[in-house]
């Protein structure tokens, strides 16, 4: 069964794409946007952990 790590982070308006792209080249996928505590955008990202190799495994 896969393990998730997780990532909030503010969007500016003006350049969600970008943000969003920079984030996924990192394999970050994009769960939820929702209206943060002080009005602004904030993005709630996921990624599966990678189990760390075991040598001779």
């Amino acid at each position: 069964m896969p393990t998730w790590e997780y990532l909030t982070t503010p969007l500016m308006i003006h350049n969600t794409a970008a943000i969003l792209n920079n984030w996924g080249s990192d394999g970050w996928e994009l769960v939820q946007v929702v209206t943060g505590p002080e009005g602004g955008l904030v993005a709630y990202m996921k990624r599966p952990i990678v189990a760390a190799t075991v040598a001779g495994a």
